[in-house]
């Protein structure tokens, strides 16, 4: 779920799942996305109707007071909209399969951060895209018009140029049950990578213990995130890479952490082992005191005797946007899978680049990271780089 900050993006995610995804309490506050939230739903299609009527969440169709039959269980990300809050965005970006891109009727089409987002999705590699033209309860049919040209000329030669653009408003649910046919319609599920070696992509990490639990009901570290390939089953030993950062004689060391999966959960509920496809969680025996406050977000789990490589530079083919020049010394912020870091160029050779990373990754190569340059005081998203 991405697009300009208060354009409508967790009204309307909890229209489709139930869950208002800002809980962090800066979030309720300021009334913005700030980390990245998670939601699921199941989706439902009532066997007697026909058309958007046919789609809803509930399990129970009000016209014809009939069963409905599952159609398909689905993630969302509620990404951040705040032009500072990007990286954020962009971190969000390397675990879906698919993105609504909400753009407010009220307001003159794009605006900042929907151009950002728009772009962040083609460097990301997202081609199945659905616009939502929220908060049209707001505007006449004529403005609504007006609205929609924009869309349409702002999309034009984009990855989102075929997009459907669904008229919607969140706030008084009008048009969901259209959204939730275009989603099954456009969105289609992934080719689940099963029978490779499992890499987990870790976005979130809590302690969800409360004061005042008894010691042997106390839980270890959970990681919140998706599986990019293979299966996670409960009992599982992984590692977590690039692990955390132990200081001593003023050398950076980074251990990786090894421990084992104690419970699987989709939502609200366990389950045995996970596949590829929808955000999880994931509670470890590993130390709380490692996980809390999203310490370990952008790491990457694998199978304790199966890790990836950890690189403390990339090299990179890169391709850059707009007039955007590269050169050495030159400060980069790098998006690899959920990690997010920053990095100095070192050398430049035609299209190569290497960059000497802040903090390690852990990654493969092949994979796309996301690259944004700095301008004035905020991170301009600038192309993007094919690690070799």
């Amino acid at each position: 779920m991405v697009g300009h900050i208060d354009h409508g993006k967790t009204t309307l995610l909890e229209k489709l799942t139930g869950k208002w995804t800002d809980t962090h309490s800066e979030e309720m506050k300021r009334g913005i996305t700030i980390r990245l939230g998670y939601a699921s739903a199941v989706i439902y299609k009532c066997p007697k109707c026909e058309g958007p009527k046919a789609y809803s969440i509930s399990s129970k169709c009000m016209t014809h007071n009939a069963d409905c039959q599952v159609s398909r269980m689905i993630s969302f990300v509620d990404a951040p909209g705040h032009e500072t809050l990007m990286a954020t965005m962009l971190s969000g970006a390397s675990i879906i399969h698919g993105a609504i891109l909400v753009i407010a009727a009220n307001e003159p089409c794009p605006q900042q951060q929907t151009a950002d987002h728009l772009k962040a999705l083609e460097i990301t590699g997202i081609k199945n895209i659905i616009i939502v033209q929220n908060k049209i309860d707001l505007v006449s049919r004529e403005q609504l018009k007006k609205n929609y040209e924009e869309i349409k000329k702002f999309v034009k030669g984009t990855v989102a140029e075929k997009a459907p653009i669904i008229p919607v408003s969140a706030q008084a649910g009008i048009n969901v049950d259209a959204l939730l046919q275009a989603i099954e319609e456009y969105i289609p599920s992934p080719e689940k990578k099963e029978k490779a070696e499992p890499i987990m992509l870790v976005a979130r990490s809590f302690d969800i213990n409360k004061p005042g639990k008894e010691v042997d009901e106390l839980v270890g570290t959970v990681l919140g995130g998706a599986l990019k390939q293979g299966v996670l089953k409960e009992g599982d030993e992984i590692i977590i890479l690039p692990g955390i950062n132990d200081k001593k004689k003023n050398e950076d060391k980074w251990v990786p952490l090894k421990t084992k999966i104690d419970k699987l959960n989709y939502s609200t509920f366990f389950v045995k082992e996970v596949v590829p496809g929808g955000s999880f969680g994931l509670s470890t025996t590993l130390d709380t005191y490692y996980g809390k406050s999203d310490k370990l977000a952008g790491s990457v789990v694998c199978l304790a005797d199966k890790p990836v490589d950890v690189f403390q530079s990339l090299n990179l083919r890169f391709k850059i946007l707009d007039d955007t020049v590269l050169k050495i010394n030159d400060l980069l912020l790098i998006n690899v899978w959920t990690s997010r870091t920053t990095g100095i160029v070192s050398a430049v050779k035609g299209d190569n680049i290497i960059v000497n990373l802040k903090l390690p990754v852990a990654t493969i190569k092949g994979e796309r990271v996301a690259l944004s340059k700095r301008t004035g005081n905020r991170w301009k998203l600038s192309g993007w780089g094919e690690i070799l």
